[in-house]
Order: C-alpha cells, then structure tokens, then sequence
C-alpha cells in the first residue's frame, strides 16, 4: 500500500484517472495532495516564483477531479480567483493562463456558475498585457454568455453582465475630459489606474458591441450601456460607442482580434506547395481562401447608420443636448475628425426622433464654408438633422449662409452644385426655411453648362413644384402644379397637420383580392357570407382576413347611396365583373366612390400586406395606362414605382443621406490612394516582373549573367582605371614571361 501511494503521488495524471473511475477508493490520496496543495499555495503568495511548476501541476490536477469531491474543493474556485485578482502582477505569465483555464474548465464541468466565472474574468482584461490570453478571455466570456442564451434568454446572467459592464463605464466618468489634440495631461481624481486611462470602459463598450453584433444583446440595456461610453472623458472610448451608433464599426483599437490582418493569400498558396502533402489541406486551404475572399468584401461593403439601437436610446431629447453640450464646451480640445463623428450621430439622433436643439444650428453656421476640411461630412450631418418640426426662423440663416457661401460665379461648379443640393436635402424636410427670392436666384442655376449644377437646380425646381409651388414663378411652376393651385390646393403651414385619414389609398384591392383567394379556397361562393360573419366575430383575433366586413359595410354603403343596387348585394356586383375586362381594377370605385375598405379595422397589416398593397396598386395603373388612362396614369405608375423602389431600400433610406447626395454627379471623381493602388495592381495583371531580362534569356534554367560576362560588357575608362588592368602595366619582365608560359601551357592541354 505504501508503495502505491509513493507511485500515485508522483504520478498525478495516473491517479487522475483512478479518481475519475472510483473517487470513494482513492479519497485518501486526493486528500493527502489536497493537503500538499494548501501548504505550497501558502507558500506561493509569499513568494510566486518557488515552485511555480509544481503549483500549476497541483492546480490543473484538482481542476480535473473537483467536481468528485464537490465538499472538499467548495473554496479551491475561490482560491483561484484571489490569487488572479489581487496578486496578478507578481504571478509569472505560465501561471496566469494555468489558472485562469483552470477556472474556465470549473465553469465547464459546473462547479462554478457564469456569473462568478465573469466576475473573475471582467477585471484581468485591462489589466492583461499579453494578446494571447486577453483574446481567450475575450473569447471565453462572449461563447459563455452566447451559450447561456443559445435556447432561451438567460435574464438573471444577462443583469448581472450588464450591471458589470455599466459598472466598468460609469467607474472613469468623474475624470476630466482632455481631448484629443494633446497629451493626457491628468490622472483624474479615480486611484485604478485602468480606469483613469479608460481601458476598463474601452473593454466594457468593445464586449457590448459583440454582444449586439451577434444578436445576443438585442434590447435597450446595452444601448444604454454603449450611450453612457459616448460621454467618456477619454477619447477612444467615446470614439468607440459613437461608431456603434453611426454603423461604422472602426476596430482599431481591438488589437486582440486575430482576424484583423486577414490571412495572406500568396503565403497560404505558397505553404500548401512547399509543406508535406496530406489528404485534407486542400479543403483547409479552400476554407482560408473563402474566409479571406468574404472579409475582403465586407470590408469595402458600405457602411449603414445602426438604426435599431438609434430607436433604443432612453430619452433621445437629454441624449442629444449632452452631447451638443460636450460638442461646445470642448470645442477646442476636440479634434475635427471627432467633432464630425459627434455632429453626426447628433444629427441623426434628431432626424430619427424629430427632436429640436436649436442651438446646434447656431454652431454649425462657422463650419459651412467651402475651403472647410471635410465638409461634405458637415452638410451631411446639418441636412440629416432637420425635420419636418424643426421651425423654420432657425433654418432660414442657415440656408442664407449656404448660398452665400457655396453658390456664387466665384467658386467651382463642384461647390456650388454641393451647395444647392445641400439646400434641396434641408429643403426637403422643412420646405418654410427657403426665402421667396433666393429659390428664385438658385433654381435660375437649372441653365448652367455644367451637368452637376444643372441637376442641383433642377432638383430643388422639381421639389417646390411637389410641396410650395407657389413660391415659384408662374413660368416655372408645371401643369400639375398650376392646375392644382387653380382648384385652390394649398400647402399646409408650418405647425399645421393634415385632416385625419379616413382610408388607406388602394386599400380595397388588397380587400378584394383575399376575398377571391377566400373564395377559391373555399369553392362556394354563394353560401359562404351568414357562416363567414358569425365565424369572423367569434375568432375575429385568429381569423384575420375575413371579407364577413366588408360585405356588412357593403350593405351600409347601398343604403346611403340611396339610388343604386339597392335590392342587389354590393359585394356580389364586385364578385362578378372582376374577373372579366383586364382593366377594371380602378374604375370598380367609380360606381360607389364613397365605398370605405374595413380591412384595416380588422387585420393588423404587415409590410408583407403593404408590399402587396404596392403590388396591385402598380397592376392597376399598369392596365390604366394600357386601356388609354393617359398622362396622369403614368405619372401615378412612376410614383408607385418610386414608392416600392423606397420600401425595398429599408426604413432609415429617407432619413439618413451619405456624401454623394450632397456632392451629386461629378465628371470623374480623384481618386484616393486605396483606388490608385487597385489600379496598379490591376495593371499589373498578365505580365512579367519588372527587371532585367540579361543573361536569363535561351536558358533552361533561368539565372542571373556571370562576372565574366559583366567584365566583359563594362565601360573602357571603368576597364583603364582598374587594379587589374594598372597591374599589368607595372608587371615585371620576368611576371609577364611567367604568364605567358602559363597561357601557352593552358593551350596546349585545351587542344589535346
């Protein structure tokens, strides 16, 4: 017995797996190293470097039979975590990642639960500085939240991860706010010093940021987390949570991600040709290339606004005036990049809630000129911003500050076709702020030479025409306009909102065209209304598309029409002439106009049944047009077209605008070093390396010309002043007599 427990207790994987097999037989020697491992962990917080190796032997030993002796091990977790916590800059790098996977395998085998495995793991992240076991912590925390909502959403988990990273947020909030234009100056009044320098709030935004882009996170608790970032003291922090709401992930400052550079093509081609050959390499390498070929295209994918955490945020109002706040106040500590970054995500928190911080238009006027660096970006943001309840006293110096700015003889066409079309897009969204007389001088711009310009012009002409057209000429209004001014139609005035609707236009297609699927699926026709009512109010929540409606409405329609088909049903007169002439679908309403769908009343419509709406809206006008409708017909087609073109285009299309709206069409746009690179490389394509092609040429074996053959081929006066050529002439008689006695010698053996 002796001898067993000598051999068991230098062997520890051995008596591992006789644990694991009986754990009640083999109790004893697990006690006996459970002692030895209290007495040598004492040992190791007064001094870490003794015996490190046997530790880590100790540690991953009782890692992997605790959950055998769940009563024995119940604080060996907890032992654990002190040792990383609070001595983790004295513990050799060895020892870190032992102890920190041996937590990570308790979790696994559910000794410890995902909260007290976080705990541990939350603040070694700033503090880590190897890129190794950051990511595998990083990796670990993100699978082990992921697995804990994989089935159904672990709210207990996902409270307490959330109140840790707003904790990790909040913890530097107090410092002071330095800016980006120089040095940090100040350690702020906080003692940790990770959170003075913003690396715990940095990793606390980066994680909440994976969570969302991964869909496990997709409610406003971590958008409030990622808001509260946007107002951190330190830059890259802020920097960091606008870009979550702007869309454009920039991961500079995830330096932990292996991906980032992306695989190199040429050296994974390279080592499958010159590495031993196995049987599945080539599938590997496929996977690699296909990896790298899907990064490489979501890498130059547009960028979208992130809309659905926009609609999230918590009191929208108080969010956008701290961050006009910070914008002003730190005016001169901020940068021009970040300062654009914050009028952006500034004005399209506006734009998407309708809010109004008037303020902001005040500031932004110093920045609207055309030598400002970057300032498409600028008038991006000012026409995002604006809405159709921004008033307009605050738009109208704006607008005037843009005409004199951008739109005069003495700037480019470039510029002023940016500046007209900055007017359009702020015109767009509240037509009140443009001044009689100066729409008049910009739309007399529609005559220019230059293309951009003249489509600029004609944009903002073709605008006024749609929602004010009586702020232009009488020459320049178009029939549509004139005639609806002549039937006395006018636009609503600022502050005023249009009658309530009664009905959704085209809305008793879509009617009709379920009840003929109804009707289809149900092969009778004539003795379906009595049963389809009673059926429809019973089940009214279940059954949604019922016709049982409509046909009750019917009857109230005939009645208070008074004259027509009184004693006929108004919903067997549809039934019937539906099916005959192509052309029919709009002039059904013609008999009864008065006729209300009740669909609406009693179906909750979902974009499916709008796109649909839109879909037999446009076959409608489309025999319109093919049965004579004319000009008008047309008119309405390319306006449904246009509509249907939108909805496709996604929810945020109409209210965020890019760059090029602003810029409009140019000639050829300068390239930028990215598009000037491509172009060599492509150019490069099919041809041969630059470089000299002497003596490779009629070889078998391509090489490089000999040093004879480049003595040979040297200049005279290089040849003259050489040692070997000024050695021959100081050369002795009795030199030159032993050379030419070696040449004849060498001659005569090169003949025999």
């Amino acid at each position: 017995m002796g001898g067993r427990g000598v051999l068991l207790t230098s062997n520890l994987p051995q008596l591992q797996n006789l644990i694991k097999r009986d754990p009640a037989a083999y109790k004893e020697e697990f006690l006996q190293q459970w002692n030895h491992y209290d007495s040598i962990r004492q040992i190791f917080q007064i001094n870490p470097d003794e015996q490190a190796q046997h530790f880590r032997e100790l540690v991953s030993f009782i890692s992997q039979v605790a959950q055998c002796y769940p009563k024995e091990t119940k604080d060996f977790p907890s032992h654990l975590s002190t040792l990383l916590l609070e001595n983790y800059g004295t513990l050799m790098p060895d020892t870190r990642k032992t102890l920190v996977q041996n937590l990570v395998m308790l979790r696994n085998k559910d000794v410890i639960t995902s909260i007290e495995l976080l705990k541990s793991l939350f603040p070694l992240l700033p503090r880590t500085t190897s890129s190794n076991l950051r990511a595998f912590i990083r990796k670990t925390i993100l699978s082990d939240i992921r697995t804990a909502n994989l089935r159904t959403k672990n709210h207990k988990l996902n409270r307490a991860v959330q109140a840790m990273l707003f904790t990790m947020v909040e913890r530097g909030m107090d410092a002071e706010v330095v800016g980006d234009k120089g040095k940090l100056r100040s350690a702020g009044p906080t003692s940790d010093k990770s959170a003075n320098n913003g690396e715990e709030a940095m990793w606390a935004v980066i994680l909440t940021k994976e969570l969302w882009k991964k869909r496990i996170w997709t409610d406003a608790k971590p958008v409030s987390i990622v808001a509260l970032g946007c107002f951190h003291p330190v830059m890259k922090v802020q920097s960091a949570s606008i870009h979550f709401f702007l869309g454009s992930d920039d991961e500079k400052e995830d330096s932990d991600d292996e991906e980032d550079g992306g695989p190199d093509v040429r050296a994974l081609h390279h080592r499958r040709e010159v590495n031993k050959k196995r049987r599945g390499d080539d599938k590997k390498l496929q996977k690699q290339l296909n990896a790298a070929k899907k990064k490489k295209y979501n890498k130059h994918a547009p960028t979208t606004p992130n809309f659905p955490a926009l609609q999230l945020l918590n009191d929208p109002q108080t969010f956008a005036e701290k961050l006009y706040d910070n914008l002003s106040r730190y005016d001169k500590r901020f940068s021009l990049e970040h300062k654009i970054i914050i009028m952006q995500l500034l004005s399209r928190v506006m734009g998407a809630h309708k809010l109004c911080v008037l303020s902001f238009y005040t500031y932004i006027v110093k920045y609207l000129a055309y030598h400002q660096l970057r300032v498409p970006s600028i008038l991006v943001a000012l026409a995002q911003s604006v809405h159709d309840l921004t008033p307009p006293d605050a738009l109208t110096p704006v607008v005037q500050k843009l005409a004199a700015e951008f739109v005069h003889p003495g700037v480019g066409s470039e510029v002023i076709a940016a500046g007209i079309n900055s007017i359009r897009e702020v015109c767009r969204r509240q037509p009140w702020a443009m001044e009689e007389d100066l729409l008049g001088d910009l739309v007399e711009y529609r005559r220019s030479r230059d293309k951009a310009v003249t489509a600029a012009a004609r944009g903002l002409l073709q605008l006024y025409r749609e929602v004010n057209p009586g702020m232009l000429k009488r020459r320049e209004r178009g029939k549509d306009a004139s005639i609806g001014m002549s039937k006395g139609g006018q636009p609503l005035p600022f502050g005023h909102s249009a009658d309530a609707a009664v009905d959704i236009e085209g809305l008793m297609l879509l009617e009709d065209h379920l009840q003929k699927l109804r009707e289809e699926e149900m092969g009778d026709v004539d003795n379906d209304g009595k049963n389809d009512d009673a059926a429809a109010w019973e089940g009214w929540d279940v059954e949604t598309d019922s016709d049982s409606e409509s046909e009750s409405e019917g009857w109230i329609n005939v009645d208070s029409e008074g004259d027509d088909n009184v004693e006929v049903s108004d919903s067997e007169d549809e039934r019937e002439p539906a099916p005959k002439p192509p052309g029919e679908t709009e002039p059904e309403t013609d008999p009864n106009p008065n006729r209300i769908s009740t669909l609406a009343t009693t179906k909750i419509l979902t974009p499916a049944d709008f796109a649909l709406l839109n879909d037999l809206r446009i076959q409608a006008a489309t025999k319109a047009i093919e049965s004579g409708g004319g000009s008008k017909a047309k008119r309405k087609l390319a306006t449904l077209e246009a509509n249907k073109k939108a909805m496709q285009a996604g929810p945020s299309d109409g209210t965020f605008i890019s760059e090029n709206d602003i810029l409009g069409p140019r000639k050829k746009a300068k390239a930028d070093y990215a598009e000037r690179i491509a172009s060599i490389e492509k150019g490069r394509e099919g041809r041969e390396k630059y470089g000299s092609l002497k003596g490779k040429k009629n070889k078998e074996s391509p090489s490089s010309s000999t040093n004879r053959e480049k003595a040979r081929n040297k200049p005279i006066m290089m040849i003259l002043s050489s040692g070997a050529v000024r050695g021959k002439k100081k050369a002795s008689l009795r030199e030159k007599q032993q050379k030419l006695r070696a040449h004849i010698e060498r001659a005569k053996k090169a003949y025999h």
